[in-house]
């Protein structure tokens, strides 16, 4: 194979020329990316060598890209101009070659990520071409570096929350690959939550500090507070510390960056230790959050804020399928938590709190032994049911996933009488007259019929849990009678309520009746069905004589016999 064979640019001798003449350029030594034929030369030669398919022109070229690397990555710091391209191009001969050369590419990329692309990842066009480096990679990416996208998914997420909708596309398709590490998977869902908080800060380094792409990056991370924040993860997941400094933190900014408030501390003292914790009440959020609420939203902003729910509908759905009860069951207490404590934006926070509820009642479908594991935890948020409509809305949720699940099953007797007395407790806090009266005076200002209408519905999927935990768990039945009975003679304003206590305290009565209508739908040994409930996935293939009769109980005038099964199952 000659320098000649191909003339014009398939003389890669000439390209090969051109990599050796810049290491004795002193300009282009110290500065490579000055010169954009390199970025040519480079993509050239990485194609002759596909091309020829040859181990010697590849062993022949590998020296002088993988100097052109070293010299590019000592010179970011002090370079003006972008190196993204010039070292995703360098990057890709490594991934394609490196097993003929004996190259790792394992630390390149990580040098690119750490060094390049987080000073660069608010340029649109590294931003893309990086994103479209690891979708056409993908795979080799994942299955000889596992950890590397995990490692590095805050300053992925950095650069999709920067660059918005427009490359949301080519970040779906990598989006799975940061959950592949149990050491991510947990810290990703906070992050996720977060992401319009993560542009709203961005926003203010912007306008504090400059433009976020190029040198303005290296004056930004000379500053102490900004380079917290713009480490968010990533600096931290490689085992960064950030030094003291006794910087000037004064602005002009009003809202410029306390780099002492522990808001911004935690951002990377907690991501080193996987889960990061996040100061609600601090004044960095408070003022972050009041500067959002009544400022208008920028485009970034808005894009941001409708982009979260669809990565959380990805990454719940990937939890479902791929991930190991274990770590579902850790997460749970984590969906918790930020059920209330997210962006204040009215459509996002629905939006973002329908996902989770979603999923935690899958998820307690799935494995329903995890109501009895996380016994504590849901039993203090049935203790906050009344602090924000938020909670009440979680309270009620679980209290229907304590009594479709019998409290995490036969196995979990002592959890299921820990939980029935939280309900107890709920149901005793409501009817109690000083209790009622001291949150009527503190909610009065909210309106009246929005609180009476929430407590009473709370109440009636208590009163339903009570029933249906006992049914679950015979030795509760004395005890829920006695809860019962109580609301049942309160005779309280809401019919609802000590009706559907009356209507319960009638069925228990009946054990084999109450059992079919109370009982848990799919019992603990998951294989046979209770006496007569409908499994509705078979409602296609059941005689009528298989329909329970109570389930006709809603229907109006005298009892009959002659109706089809659209008025039993529901319509498709």
């Amino acid at each position: 194979m000659g320098g000649e064979d191909g003339g014009g640019d398939r003389n890669w001798d000439s390209h090969l020329r051109k990599l050796s003449n810049s290491t004795r350029d002193s300009n282009l030594a110290n500065d490579p990316a000055s010169d954009p034929s390199l970025l040519h030369s480079v993509k050239r030669l990485h194609e002759l060598c596909k091309e020829d398919n040859s181990e010697d022109l590849i062993a022949r070229v590998y020296p002088q890209i993988n100097k052109l690397f070293q010299r590019s990555v000592s010179s970011l710091s002090q370079s003006t101009k972008s190196y993204g391209l010039l070292l995703l191009a360098i990057l890709q001969f490594f991934l394609d070659f490196g097993e003929v050369v004996l190259h790792d590419a394992d630390p390149s990329l990580r040098t690119f990520l750490r060094s390049c692309l987080s000073r660069e990842f608010a340029d649109p066009v590294v931003a893309e071409a990086t994103l479209d480096f690891l979708n056409v990679n993908k795979k080799k990416i994942l299955t000889s570096f596992p950890t590397l996208l995990p490692q590095f998914f805050p300053l992925l997420l950095k650069l999709i929350a920067w660059n918005g909708e427009k490359l949301e596309k080519s970040f779906m398709k990598i989006f799975p690959g940061l959950m592949m590490s149990h050491g991510s998977f947990l810290p990703l869902f906070p992050s996720l939550v977060d992401l319009p908080i993560l542009v709203v800060a961005l926003q203010k380094v912007e306008r504090s500090s400059g433009s976020l792409i190029g040198s303005s990056i290296a004056s930004i991370q000379k500053s102490t507070a900004p380079e917290m924040l713009l480490a968010l993860m990533d600096e931290a997941y490689t085992g960064s510390t950030i030094a003291d400094g006794g910087a000037d933190s004064e602005s002009e900014d009003s809202s410029a960056i306390d780099a002492a408030d522990p808001f911004f501390l935690e951002f990377l003292k907690d991501e080193n230790d996987g889960l990061p914790e996040r100061h609600w009440s601090s004044p960095a959020m408070v003022t972050t959050l009041q500067a959002a609420i009544n400022t208008p939203q920028s485009d970034r902003l808005k894009q941001m804020l409708k982009m979260a729910p669809r990565l959380l509908d990805v990454y719940f759905a990937i939890s479902l399928r791929d991930v190991n009860d274990s770590l579902i069951c850790a997460l749970i207490p984590l969906l918790m938590l930020r059920n209330d404590t997210m962006f204040p934006d009215k459509i996002f926070s629905y939006e973002v709190r329908k996902r989770l509820l979603e999923f935690m009642l899958a998820a307690f479908q799935r494995s329903p032994n995890f109501i009895a594991l996380l016994k504590k935890p849901i039993m203090d948020r049935l203790g906050e049911a009344y602090d924000s409509p938020a909670k009440t809305e979680l309270a009620l949720q679980l209290c229907w996933a304590i009594g479709e699940h019998g409290g995490g099953g036969g196995s979990h007797k002592d959890a299921a009488r820990e939980l029935f007395e939280s309900l107890e407790l709920l149901l005793y806090e409501n009817l109690s007259s000083s209790r009622l009266g001291l949150r009527e005076s503190a909610l009065r200002s909210g309106g009246e019929s929005s609180r009476k209408s929430s407590q009473s519905r709370l109440l009636c999927f208590v009163v339903t849990a009570i029933a249906k935990l006992a049914s679950y768990h015979r030795e509760l039945l004395p005890r829920a009678r006695v809860s019962l009975g109580k609301v049942a003679r309160s005779r309280m304003s809401d019919v609802r309520v000590w009706k559907r206590a009356r209507d319960y305290l009638g069925l228990m009565n009946e054990p084999a009746i109450c059992l079919s209508v109370l009982g848990p739908s799919r019992p603990s040994d998951g294989n046979m069905q209770k006496p007569g409930t409908v499994n509705w996935s078979e409602g296609d293939t059941k005689m009528i004589a298989h329909i329970p009769f109570y389930i006709l109980g809603e229907q109006e005038g005298p009892p009959f016999h002659d109706f089809s099964f659209s008025d039993i199952l529901p319509r498709r």
